[in-house]
């Protein structure tokens, strides 16, 4: 990974915070003495991070390094994909954003994107939010023969999980396949704890539903880079194991750093802290200028999110998409509050795509175009929109992918999860908590305890 301050020797993504610099936008960005301040607060967290990697007491640190989770997933995606048509997983927040961001990065969700390896392979579908009418129409809609279920929940008492697991078994009870559950269902949830409910677990063994061991150590959002997030990415064809190589990429450039200005999660860490602090920057925009990118943007709001949403501190996290959301939120990137610091993520795509013919772009008045391919265009528009941001005087820092593909997806999840947690630091919270959330979660299970 490289940062604007120094190269490392694994150049998988290139950062830059010039924008987000006062020398570049004015009055809206960070003089080099608060980054610096901030900066040398992150050496604490960078720190801490290499002890626990060290100590094996942050096992997100450690996942990249292990194999054998990858290989028993790979054997029970076998078994359940043999005479399936469709494999449909069931699991919401974390159980549900990473799969979906590392299977997109393979097609899915992209119209006419899959290849000819990929549609030999089970259609892939998410359910993961919670709808009455959705759930009705999958279970009346799909042959119930010919589609698989993966379940997932940490702590096996997701609301959501379970409420769409047992509708979904009882449909399958009532189509006359009961017999035949065990090999239509796979559950993902934690190992059995003595005085601990695990309700997932427990309907897996009474129904016979082969179940793979959650992580006991990362959870939730955290989760995109063990079995939760990379056997929906192996049932579209992803190579899982270099997406954990890009991860080990980035950890290893945090244990070989010679400081928190050359470890690009600590930088980026540290100049959003000091654009909140000091130039009240209250939301941060992810933006990368790619269809396969498009669920990272939505996986990013969740971590960003829940993870420093805390006592009062934290940005509100915003998903867009380039080039579409130019067309729908730049006007407010560029001359609304100035509350933004936005991330523009781009992947090499120069001489990508159909060619513009000359002829019929002079027709249409678009001779600028002539003999551009359709990545040329979007290679412009990336460029285009930092510049004018810049110009705007509006915080913007850019991610340069050379390709995407597993390496560098692993590389850009195992950042950004290691920005966020060295943000908290810097804020003064817990980035692995989630309080609210618990809440909201015991609110619900109480109404619905409570009603007639």
């Amino acid at each position: 990974m490289t940062t604007d301050t120094q190269a490392t020797a694994t150049p998988v993504i290139r950062q830059s915070i010039n924008g987000f610099r006062e020398g570049a936008i004015g009055a809206s960005g960070i003089d080099s003495g608060t980054l610096s301040g901030y900066l040398a607060k992150a050496d604490r967290a960078i720190q801490d991070l290499r002890e626990a990697y060290r100590s094996r007491t942050l096992p997100l640190l450690r996942i990249a390094e292990d194999t054998a989770d990858i290989d028993e997933a790979e054997a029970a995606l076998e078994r359940l994909s043999a005479g399936a048509e469709s494999i449909v997983f069931f699991g919401t927040g974390g159980s549900g954003l990473g799969g979906q961001t590392l299977a997109q990065t393979a097609g899915w969700s992209i119209p006419f994107s899959a290849s000819d390896a990929q549609r030999k392979r089970p259609r892939v579908r998410f359910y993961d939010n919670l709808d009455g009418q959705s759930l009705a129409e999958l279970l009346s809609g799909t042959d119930l023969a010919a589609t698989r279920f993966v379940l997932t929940s940490k702590s096996g008492g997701t609301t959501e999980t379970l409420a769409q697991a047992i509708a979904t078994i009882s449909a399958v009870k009532s189509a006359g396949l009961e017999s035949r559950i065990p090999g239509l269902f796979l559950g993902i949830t934690e190992p059995s704890k003595p005085g601990t409910q695990n309700g997932l677990r427990s309907l897996c063994e009474r129904l016979g539903i082969p179940t793979l061991d959650h992580h006991t150590g990362i959870g939730g959002r955290f989760s995109v880079l063990t079995n939760v997030g990379l056997l929906p990415a192996m049932a579209r064809g992803v190579d899982v194991r270099a997406v954990r190589a890009g991860a080990r990429d980035v950890v290893a450039a945090l244990n070989a750093a010679p400081s928190p200005a050359d470890f690009a999660p600590a930088l980026g860490a540290a100049a959003i802290v000091a654009l909140s602090k000091a130039r009240s920057v209250r939301s941060v925009v992810v933006m990368p200028y790619a269809d396969r990118l498009g669920k990272f943007a939505d996986w990013f709001v969740q971590l960003w999110a829940e993870s420093l949403g805390k006592s009062g501190e934290g940005t509100v996290a915003v998903p867009a998409l380039g080039p579409v959301d130019q067309h729908s939120q730049l006007q407010l990137f560029m001359d609304g509050p100035r509350e933004l610091a936005i991330t523009v993520v781009r992947v090499a795509s120069e001489g990508v795509g159909p060619k513009i013919d000359a002829e019929l772009a002079e027709t249409a008045g678009a001779a600028y175009m002539a003999g551009a391919t359709i990545g040329d265009v979007v290679h412009a528009q990336s460029q285009a929109i930092v510049a004018a941001l810049m110009k705007a005087g509006r915080p913007v820092r850019t991610l340069d992918l050379a390709t995407l593909d597993g390496r560098s997806m692993g590389a850009l999840l195992m950042h950004f999860m290691l920005e966020t947690i060295i943000a908290g630091r810097l804020l003064g919270v817990d980035p692995f908590d989630q309080p609210g959330v618990e809440l909201a979660k015991v609110l619900t299970r109480e109404r619905l305890a409570q009603r007639g």
